[in-house]
């Protein structure tokens, strides 16, 4: 190993050294607790992959109802129940050139037969068995703000369906990926369809009590990738048209005239529209874009509700901090009928329109509105007056 990366501190230029993990458990462990570390972006630039971790060691049996005999080092599930096995082996190890593959392509030929996905299901639940709300943050957190209410089930039903097509992704995980194994990668994604065949070198530089992981998709050609979009299933893109006459027909022309009030605040306040693309449930999602930031902060369903994007802002100042989102938690319980409780300020709870069909609810519910996104662009100001005030400093320096 012989790379180098250079860090701006200031005025410092810090040189990292490309540098081994202590050993294979240590990437293994990362993998785990960072999942971004498989380059989502770079496998599908066009929708980047998210990530949910299943299993570390995950069991493989060799025949009907029979005992494991193999464990693939972690197993997760993209948005669309895509089976990802992930294989990590250092570079020093000599497995990684050969055998390794041979070792995945009997995983894969024996999960897509053997694996129960029941059991699968039963041991990832297993772990929430007295947290049933974490668990589902943990899914809407996969599948992104336009998830509907049964979408739970829908995400196993498409991992079932991926299984049975075949649909899996196999991806090995190095430190350095020899020339030899970038080789029978591209080889083998350009001849399996529908599963796909890659590898993830995730470098690892340190210096200057600085470490740095650098990670990059290798041995992914351009037709295979266009060719081997994920299956989600049947989709639906929603408009506004379809959204409103959805609407109509399962909530009524009430919960209609309150969406389509809130719908025309949003084209002032939150100017970008997005439509969702869910088989059974229509959502619409507004945005406000500010520099380099999106700003989701509810979200319409055809199911009659508006969701407040908690989970979501609690990423972004100024609603990363507690105070901020409690204190819209209770200007919004103000509103007869609202009474969202503290806990649900990492979550996204929905108020049923037909709440707010009276026209004071609903103006209160505006105005709580106008004070998030008042916030938010008072955020932005402060450091944008910040940043200006920085480049003075330094102009004057110079």
């Amino acid at each position: 190993m012989s790379g180098q990366i250079f860090l701006v501190q200031g005025t410092k230029l810090v040189r990292l050294d490309e540098a081994p993990y202590e050993d294979e458990d240590s990437l293994q462990a990362l993998l785990a607790e960072h999942p971004d570390l498989l380059a989502g972006d770079q496998i599908d630039s066009a929708s980047p992959r998210r990530w949910l971790l299943l299993r570390r060691e995950a069991g493989i049996p060799d025949s009907e109802g029979g005992a494991n005999r193999w464990s693939v080092d972690h197993l997760f599930l993209d948005q669309d129940g895509v089976p990802t096995l992930v294989e990590v082996k250092r570079s020093t190890d000599t497995r990684i050139r050969r055998e390794v593959v041979g070792q995945m392509l009997d995983y894969a030929a024996n999960a897509v037969r053997f694996w129960p996905m029941d059991a699968i299901r039963a041991r990832f639940e297993a772990g929430f068995e007295e947290a049933a709300e974490d668990k589902r943050e943990v899914i809407a957190a996969l599948l992104g703000p336009d998830a509907g209410d049964d979408a739970e089930e829908e995400l196993w039903q498409r991992v079932k369906t991926n299984l049975q097509a075949g649909r899996l992704r196999l991806v090995f995980v190095a430190d350095e990926i020899p020339t030899e194994l970038r080789r029978i990668v591209e080889f083998l994604n350009a001849q399996m369809d529908p599963a796909e065949v890659l590898a993830v070198e995730v470098k690892r530089f340190s210096g200057d009590d600085v470490t740095t992981l650098v990670p990059r998709v290798v041995g992914q050609t351009a037709a295979a990738q266009g060719r081997k979009r994920p299956g989600a299933g049947p989709k639906r893109q929603w408009d506004e048209t379809s959204f409103f006459a959805e609407l109509e027909r399962r909530s009524g022309s009430a919960a209609v005239q309150v969406a389509q009030r809130i719908r025309q605040w949003c084209s002032e306040a939150l100017p970008r529209d997005t439509w969702g693309r869910g088989a059974n449930h229509g959502s619409f999602i507004p945005a406000l874009d500010l520099g380099n930031e999106s700003y989701w902060i509810i979200a319409l369903w055809t199911n009659g509700s508006v969701e407040l994007q908690f989970q979501y802002m609690m990423a972004r100042p100024p609603f990363d901090q507690k105070a901020t989102r409690d204190e819209w938690r209770q200007r919004l319980n103000q509103i007869s009928g609202v009474d969202i409780s503290l806990d649900k300020i990492t979550k996204r709870p929905s108020i049923q329109l037909e709440v707010l069909t009276e026209t004071t609810r609903l103006d209160a519910f505006l105005e709580a509105l106008d004070w998030a996104v008042a916030k938010i662009r008072s955020h932005h100001e402060t450091l944008g007056k910040r940043e200006d005030w920085v480049s003075e400093e330094r102009h004057d320096a110079d």
